[in-house]
């Protein structure tokens, strides 16, 4: 199933990743929920998946079905 690439603010991902990444809230903006919710519960893989996340954010990684916008 081909789904179409989703347009997301790269600046406000980003910040929302530094300042709330460990609960989760940048990989619910991905779209992927249950990636969030683990992130959730482990908050951010005890600081490790946080930091990686911020690093794959800030250099615009190309996910899955998004299209970084400014």
């Amino acid at each position: 199933m081909y789904r179409e690439p989703r347009p997301i603010n790269w600046l406000l991902t980003l910040l929302l990743s530094i300042f709330l990444g460990s609960l989760g809230v940048d990989r619910f903006i991905l779209g992927h929920v249950f990636l969030g919710i683990l992130k959730l519960i482990t908050l951010g893989g005890f600081g490790l998946w946080w930091l990686i996340d911020v690093i794959l954010i800030a250099t615009r990684y190309p996910f899955r079905n998004i299209i970084w916008t400014d």
